[in-house]
Formats: C-alpha cells, structure tokens, sequence
C-alpha cells in the first residue's frame, strides 16, 4: 500500500506525548501526508490529541488503527516499538519508527527483513540525518573544506528529574544511551563510519538502566570519535569535526541545532564561516518530507538512513553498554544515582 489513488499517505500516529504532538504539528507542513488518526492506551488521551490537531480516527486500539491508515509513526516507548512496527508491517503499513527502531541490533534487522518481505517501508526517525544543517555539514567535508577528516566529538547529557516517564523504567528499556547517546554514536558513523575499536565507561545502575557513559571509537590512520550521554548530568551539548586544514563548530543542541561555524586556516590566517540554516516547524518536517516521497515513490527504505544504518548504530551502542560497570549500590561513599536527581 502506497497510498490512497490518487492521494496523500494516510498517517496514524501511536502514542501522544511530546515528540508525536511535534511530529503531528510537522506533518501539517508536509504535501500528499495527512494525519488522519491517533491511538494511545486510553481514548482520553487519544482524543485530547486529536483535538489538539484536528484528527479525525480516534482509538484505543492500535490494531484497529492500523485498519484505516497506510503509514504508522510509532512514538510509544523504547520498548514496544518492535512489536508495534511488526504489527504494523505485517498488515502491509509503512513504517516511521521514534528513534532507537529497535533496544537490540538483532531486532532491528529482523524488523528490516520483515519489511522488505511484506515490500513496506521501515525507518527509524533519525531526524539529525535530514536536518539541512547536517546536509551542509556533509557537503562542506565531502567539499574538503577541513582537509582530510580526522575527529568528531560530540556529547549530549541532560539531569532530567525522576519521575514516572519511560527512561526511568528498566522494564520498558530505559535508557540514556538509547535516548540521548544514540545522537553522538549516529553522528560519528554517519561521518567516519564503524570504527576498529570501541573504549567505553559510565554508570549502569543496579536495576540495568544506563544513567551514563562515555566513549572512544578508533578508527584507521589515527582517526578517532569521542562522545558522551548522561541523564543524571550535565554534558555539553555540541558537537565538533576536525580535520588537517580547520574544524567545524554545531551550536547547542547539534542534532537539531541550525548553525554551524566552519574554522579554516587560509594565506591570510584563521578565517570563519557562519553558515545558517532555517528551520522547518519543530525541525521533523524534512525528514516527514522526505519518507513521504519515498513512499508514494515505492521506496522500501531511504538512503539517508536505511534500517542497516540502525542495526550498525544499535551495535556500537550495544559495545558501550556492555562495558558499562554496574553501581554497587550497598557503597555509602557513592553518590545515590538511584535516587538522584
């Protein structure tokens, strides 16, 4: 199913927090896509949602949404988002997955192997990757603006309190990797790749949710990428890429950041370039755009960021992970991290 003839992409949106209330403002900004229903546990939720953005299909049943629509974004929780896309997928519904698609690398590739037998389409919302600024940031390096790329730093840490919301649930895969350190990993394969050797350390509490961490991935020639996720502190939150002849600078908040400074050295001395780009809506709208075309285009996956994208990503996280050491939380001399902030 590409679509209604002769018309848009029927767009269900599941889950009515935050992101997908931004995700439902975007799509208003998005030809041949409507968003036409909304599913959440409860029809209060659900219809507080649709009120909010004038969506018509109201339901507490996310199966029975799927029976009016072609395409799903899936904004539930880190946990059910494999088997919401497999519900999805296997009725013939395209696929938009919140980031990360799948908590494991193994379900993401089954995810992509079930899309591609039922001929649907699958992606995960790695809106950084369609962010005009991050365009400009691959054309200036693809451009040889910096020489040859040498590093990439970036970090992302936040103390969100402790409340009732998911990332604080080991159940429903709570995670500041799978949340925020999933940016700082893309970011670095979309520029350098896999690397050959990953060195990693943080906090992995004792009830196997990872509060922080940080890492060094190694790659041929000396080259390397260095990042950090925490949601129990502060991090800064930009991103650098260096290379042999300048470096550039991503302002605060580089995953959706738009502006960037390009650091050069020239004949004259150092030099830099502001570059600046607009943003569209709360800044899905590109990518809303873009796996919109590419649906109605036949497309199964987009190549700015195929599912094998994700496994690869979801591997590298998965290394952090492992080499995480667990909190001894019967150490008085050890900040309480269970309690904090």
């Amino acid at each position: 199913m590409t679509g209604r003839e002769g018309g848009g992409l029927r767009w269900g949106i599941a889950g009515t927090g935050t992101v997908s209330n931004e995700i439902a403002d975007d799509f208003a900004l998005v030809e041949n896509a409507e968003v036409t229903a909304v599913s959440s546990r409860t029809e209060a939720s659900a219809q507080r949602f649709a009120d909010a953005h004038s969506i018509s299909g109201i339901y507490s049943d996310y199966d029975a949404m799927l029976q009016n629509v072609d395409a799903v974004y899936i904004g539930t929780p880190h946990a059910t988002h494999f088997d919401h896309a497999a519900r999805a997928i296997t009725r013939g519904r395209h696929v938009l997955s919140e980031k990360p698609l799948t908590t494991n690398p193994a379900d993401a590739r089954a995810l992509s192997d079930l899309a591609q037998h039922h001929g649907v389409f699958l992606m995960e919302a790695m809106w950084m990757k369609f962010n005009p600024l991050i365009q400009q940031l691959t054309t200036l390096i693809g451009d040889g603006a910096i020489g040859d790329l040498r590093s990439v730093r970036a970090t992302f840490g936040y103390p969100f309190p402790r409340d009732e919301s998911s990332r604080w649930k080991a159940a429903m895969e709570g995670s500041a990797l799978l949340d925020q350190g999933i940016y700082p990993v893309t970011l670095a394969h979309l520029l350098l790749g896999a690397p050959t050797a990953i060195s990693a350390g943080g906090l992995l509490g004792p009830e196997g949710i990872d509060y922080s961490s940080h890492f060094t991935f190694e790659y041929p020639d000396g080259r390397f990428a260095q990042g950090a996720s925490s949601m129990v502190d502060f991090l800064d939150l930009t991103a650098s890429i260096c290379g042999t002849t300048g470096y550039i600078t991503i302002d605060r908040g580089f995953w959706f950041a738009s502006t960037l400074h390009l650091h050069q050295l020239s004949a004259d001395g150092p030099k830099t370039t502001r570059v600046e780009v607009e943003r569209e809506g709360h800044g899905y709208t590109p990518m809303l755009r873009a796996v919109t075309a590419a649906i109605l285009n036949g497309a199964t996956e987009h190549p700015l960021h195929t599912p094998a994208h994700s496994a690869e990503v979801l591997d590298l996280l998965a290394n952090i992970r492992g080499q995480l050491p667990t909190i001894d939380s019967n150490k008085t001399n050890q900040k309480n991290w269970t309690t904090l902030p």
